[in-house]
């Protein structure tokens, strides 16, 4: 049996966080919805109770689980999942896109503050190299 994978166990933890603070906003409404700079509409939309913010969030919530499920299979702490290689490369792109494609928001009107695109930029970038190095350390097994 190979030895767990670090770098992938530590992406599946940050994956199942974020997608736990997701929850948070669920449950705790606008003011969390403020706190992770999901826009001042979403939050207004979760305080006159709109199903649309809980809708958005569940789906985020279902997707990087999803991908934290597949980081701890990736990891050799769950069996191999289905079309792990390729998941796996997506999920690490989509971050490390996400990432990069969020610093040049920070410069231009988006309705949101420069601190979140630059914050959130180096989460999706610092969850997206856990990926990617644990990936390439795994990348003969899976």
């Amino acid at each position: 049996m190979d030895a767990i994978n670090p770098f992938l166990l530590a992406a599946a933890v940050v994956d199942v966080l974020a997608a736990l603070l997701h929850v948070g906003c669920i449950v705790f409404g606008a003011p969390w919805y403020r706190f992770f700079g999901a826009g001042e509409r979403m939050a207004e939309m979760a305080a006159a109770g709109q199903r649309y913010p809980t809708l958005v969030s569940s789906a985020i919530v279902a997707v990087l689980t999803l991908w934290g499920l597949y980081a701890l299979s990736g990891a050799g702490v769950l069996p191999r999942l289905p079309l792990l290689r390729v998941v796996l490369c997506i999920v690490t792109a989509l971050f490390l896109l996400r990432g990069v494609a969020g610093i040049p928001l920070a410069f231009r009107e988006t309705g949101r503050p420069p601190v979140f695109w630059w914050w959130s930029s180096a989460i999706c970038l610092g969850i997206g190299t856990l990926h990617l190095i644990g990936l390439w350390q795994v990348w003969s097994r899976v």
